[in-house]
């Protein structure tokens, strides 16, 4: 069920009453699958010149910095880049995953990690609803994270063991 709220009728009338909101899985799509629908539009003839055309103008448009897309237009539409919330590329695989397979882009409020990073201090579940993950599962990443940091920074030799 798509709708958050549902009429309940009482004695008084009708009182809206607003439902947990089902979360919807994310989708993982191979490489391989990705090639062999590019293979079939070959083969269809549905490769339009006008997509290579468009996919070229939005490389050139594309920001390459944080300081070029700052106050860039939100919901930012470059999901090419490795900030977007709203899929994800394994780099070993080359396989997408789609964060938010029922949503648009446009219909997310918050499509940047950076912008997230920025508002600062939000809570597990805050985090978990901006990245369609449970709170749960934050939890683990953010341990997972600390736990690299702090191997690295016992790695790092001490300052006064530097050479300069």
């Amino acid at each position: 069920m798509s709708e958050v709220k549902q009429l309940q009728e009482g004695e008084g009338g009708g009182v809206e009453e607003e439902l947990p909101a089902e979360r919807r899985r994310s989708k993982t799509m191979s490489r391989k699958e990705m090639a062999r629908d590019l293979r079939r539009r070959r083969l269809a003839g549905q490769l339009d010149p006008e997509e290579a055309e468009t996919l070229k103008l939005v490389d050139e448009q594309r920001p390459r910095t944080r300081a070029d897309c700052i106050n860039g237009p939100r919901p930012c539409l470059f999901v090419s880049c490795k900030h977007n919330l709203y899929l994800d590329v394994n780099p070993e695989t080359g396989s997408i995953k789609l964060n938010f397979p029922d949503k648009e882009i446009t219909e997310l409020e918050h499509t940047c990690a950076l912008d997230v990073a920025e508002k600062g201090g939000i809570t597990l579940e805050e985090v978990g609803e901006i990245m369609n993950l449970t709170r749960e599962r934050i939890r683990q990443v953010e341990t997972r994270g600390l736990m690299k940091l702090r191997e690295a920074v016992d790695e790092e030799p001490p300052v006064s063991a530097r050479k300069p």
